[in-house]
């Protein structure tokens, strides 16, 4: 298993990489879902399906449904670096599957940073009213 651990709002998620398969439509939604990974190659691929309905993938609203899956490709192309590629297919939301690539830098002398959002910290977000 690896276990992902988010600065923001101190959010957990566990990526099983014992073989099982994703649980059936009837399961508990989550609001990071349920993942499953393998290796192909150098490449962690991660199938995560079973979110909470209407969540946001971003703070710019991009919607995201209980009917969405989500495919990961985690890549190091260099010590510094992750590379992720990202395919959303969620046809509750989208016409059709789309893809977008992260580049992270990787800062493994550096300590998480709390971050918690709260209302008043929000005023960035679609329909925030500031207040």
């Amino acid at each position: 298993m690896i276990l992902i651990i988010y600065e923001a709002n101190s959010g957990l998620r566990q990526i099983f990489t014992d073989g099982r398969t994703l649980p059936n439509k009837d399961a508990q939604p989550w609001w990071y879902g349920y993942s499953i990974g393998k290796w192909e190659g150098d490449t962690l691929v991660v199938e995560t399906t079973g979110f909470t309905d209407d969540i946001w993938l971003d703070v710019q609203g991009s919607p995201l449904t209980g009917e969405g899956k989500v495919t990961e490709r985690f890549r190091r192309p260099t010590v510094g670096t992750l590379e992720i590629d990202i395919t959303v297919d969620d046809p509750k939301a989208y016409t059709k599957p789309w893809t977008v690539r992260i580049n992270q830098r990787l800062l493994p002398d550096s300590e998480l940073i709390e971050f918690i959002c709260e209302d008043r910290d929000a005023t960035h977000y679609v329909g925030a009213d500031g207040k």
